[in-house]
């Protein structure tokens, strides 16, 4: 059983694959560091792209973060292969267990008074043979935040993950709609009502909606439009952190 006391942090995961996780961890990320607080990142498994290649998740917080970190720490698994981290591993001639996927975060632990989580996929993601992505989250004891599309579809999508979250017994602090590269949002007449009708039937809290970015991800750009478009409060009470002066 992992030790709760070793970690401090917030797992971020979502409703799907490609619904913008990774902007939003770096976007949290780089705000509490602006912040003072000493906060890193750590993706446990990425998949889809060879690392070195700059297109990995792990490589995109590190640049747009200003983290001081090599990718390998960050992404301690990365398979090249774009299928669920099981079947990636697997290909790669790798099986994994909770308990390696665990113990090589470890070191992220000892470095960072916090870390940001995020996960590969969403909640029922197939991770080793015997466990799925929510598995890893609830032996974390950490709670989670589920970033999820603006458009249509994405109550059904946002319900049912925060249901499976909620079985297993992981705190969820909100919900994060996200704009993201693919939305036409203004052809979305759904994109008005999503949020409250999140709201109405799980009883969590939308904190906002984070905007489709148009130019290159820096890390004052990001801090600039989450302090725009998501309430924060809730990330830092998860965390227990006050901003400096605070």
């Amino acid at each position: 059983m992992f030790n709760e006391d070793t970690i401090r942090g917030l797992f971020v995961t979502g409703t799907d694959t490609a619904v913008g996780k990774t902007v939003i961890t770096a976007a949290i990320t780089a705000m509490l560091r602006a912040e003072g607080m000493n906060v890193g990142v750590w993706k446990p498994i990425q998949t889809g792209a060879r690392l070195g290649s700059g297109l990995t998740d792990a490589e995109r917080l590190i640049r747009s973060t200003g983290i001081n970190e090599r990718p390998e720490a960050v992404a301690p698994f990365t398979f090249e292969a774009p299928l669920t981290p099981m079947l990636a591993a697997k290909q790669a001639g790798k099986i994994l267990t909770m308990k390696e996927l665990i113990a090589a975060g470890l070191p992220l632990t000892k470095q960072y008074e916090a870390l940001l989580i995020e996960g590969a996929g969403g909640v029922a993601v197939p991770l080793t043979d015997g466990n799925l992505m929510v598995d890893l989250i609830a032996e974390l004891r950490i709670p989670a935040l589920i970033v999820a599309r603006s458009s249509l579809g994405t109550i059904n999508h946002t319900l049912l993950t925060a249901s499976f979250l909620q079985h297993r017994g992981v705190p969820i602090v909100g919900v994060i709609l996200n704009d993201g590269e693919l939305v036409e949002t203004d052809d979305d007449p759904s994109v008005a009502t999503n949020a409250q009708l999140i709201e109405q039937y799980s009883g969590l809290k939308v904190l906002g909606r984070f905007p489709r970015l148009h130019t290159e991800e820096t890390t004052q750009m990001l801090i600039h439009t989450l302090q725009k478009s998501i309430q924060f409060a809730p990330i830092r009470e998860a965390l227990a952190v006050k901003p400096m002066g605070g």
